[in-house]
């Protein structure tokens, strides 16, 4: 997944100490991939994902709208290029402030998933459009959501309904089937809960008009996703079966679909040993780990490639680790990594696959190692 942009950048700059690149090219790829795969949908890019100011000026010039956690990430989409209309403030825990700071922006869209969250938008950002995520199970994915956000179908019918009533636009309902989620009836579940709401507030005259499908679309990392495309068609079916000649506007937030497989972070094998003269397994510590930008390997969740300059020799079992002197600092150890037997110390490794959610969980400067660099080429 290291395009030849991105390998020759990092042959001819050579950056010191480990780093993200990522090529637009690939992003601009996703982005035209998802646009043909639902075409009837509007595409929030979640800039959480990466938001770097490169790309999210790529994402406002090819017509991106953005979906945004805070009033800093409003300010980056707007700084960008976007317009507020094509603005989403899809967190659902929101200081009253920061709503008015985004009302007073232009933005009029706005994530809620309970009365309180409600009331606060009303007397916030009056007459603003909401829409009430729903809880989903996340079964098939890789990196499953909590039940931190949402709440259950029925109680987004109390939820609309108060919106409706306090002279807030109910304006329809958002789901998300779990990050990495290769299961592609996932958004047919998800669906039928929505189609629900809007059966039952329009028994009550609130006609809702808008479905926010969330994200979940996956990268690639050690074993084949489904293609942009069998996901749009699986998706269509189920909107279609659902909501029949009654389709509802709807709206998709892709962060790792979109930038994952852009991105490479180059790192460097620190020290390789073992804890007993006769044990099987390998430490590799490499100068990143989770606290510099991995942390999506929490629990081994998510398993990047790893390509190394000696891939095709011998390979033995490897626990790998990162950096700083934190015993949870340990990326992959329940499930060993096979890595060249020939890999030494010094070595440069690349893991394939970065190019979302690694800068932004990065830490600043835990263990006095600086947060990771990024270049976006």
């Amino acid at each position: 997944m290291a395009t030849q942009r991105i390998l020759d950048f990092l042959a001819t700059r050579r950056p010191e100490g480990p780093c993200l690149v990522v090529d637009l090219e690939v992003v601009r790829d996703n982005y035209q991939a998802f646009r043909k795969a639902l075409p009837n949908s509007r595409i929030f890019y979640a800039v959480k994902a990466n938001p770097a100011p490169e790309i999210l000026r790529l994402l406002a010039s090819l017509g991106s709208c953005f979906d945004t956690a805070s009033v800093a990430e409003i300010e980056m989409a707007l700084d960008a290029g976007a317009t507020a209309d094509r603005i989403s403030y899809g967190n659902t825990i929101k200081k009253e402030r920061d709503i008015a700071r985004a009302y007073d922006l232009g933005v009029r869209l706005f994530a809620v998933d309970c009365v309180e969250e409600v009331e606060k938008i009303a007397r916030a950002a009056p007459g603003s459009q909401v829409f009430c995520r729903v809880l989903t199970d996340g079964a098939g994915a890789e990196w499953p959501l909590s039940r931190k956000f949402g709440c259950v179908p029925e109680m987004a019918v109390d939820v609309l309904r108060r919106a409706h009533h306090l002279g807030l636009d109910a304006y329809g309902v958002s789901f998300h089937v779990g990050s990495q989620q290769t299961d592609l009836s996932a958004w047919d579940r998800a669906l039928a809960d929505a189609r629900s709401v809007f059966v039952k507030l329009a028994a009550e005259g609130i006609n809702l008009r808008m479905v926010n499908m969330g994200g979940g679309f996956p990268t690639r990392y050690l074993t084949d996703v489904p293609t942009a495309q069998a996901y749009g068609e699986a998706i269509f079916d189920a909107l279609s079966k659902h909501f029949g000649n009654h389709m509802p506007e709807t709206i998709i937030e892709p962060g790792r679909g979109m930038v994952g497989n852009a991105g490479v972070i180059k790192s460097e094998v620190v020290l390789i040993s073992r804890k007993s003269e006769n044990d099987e397994a390998r430490w590799v510590y490499l100068d990143i780990g989770k606290f510099g930008g991995l942390a999506e390997t929490m629990d081994e969740a998510i398993r990047y490639p790893l390509v190394t300059p000696r891939d095709g020799d011998e390979v033995g079992p490897c626990i790998i680790a990162g950096p700083t002197c934190d015993s949870a600092d340990v990326l992959y150890e329940k499930n060993m990594y096979p890595l060249p037997v020939s890999l030494t110390i010094g070595d440069e490794v690349l893991i394939e696959g970065t190019g979302a959610y690694t800068t932004t969980y990065a830490s600043v400067a835990f263990n006095g190692f600086e947060p990771l660099k990024a270049y976006v080429i």
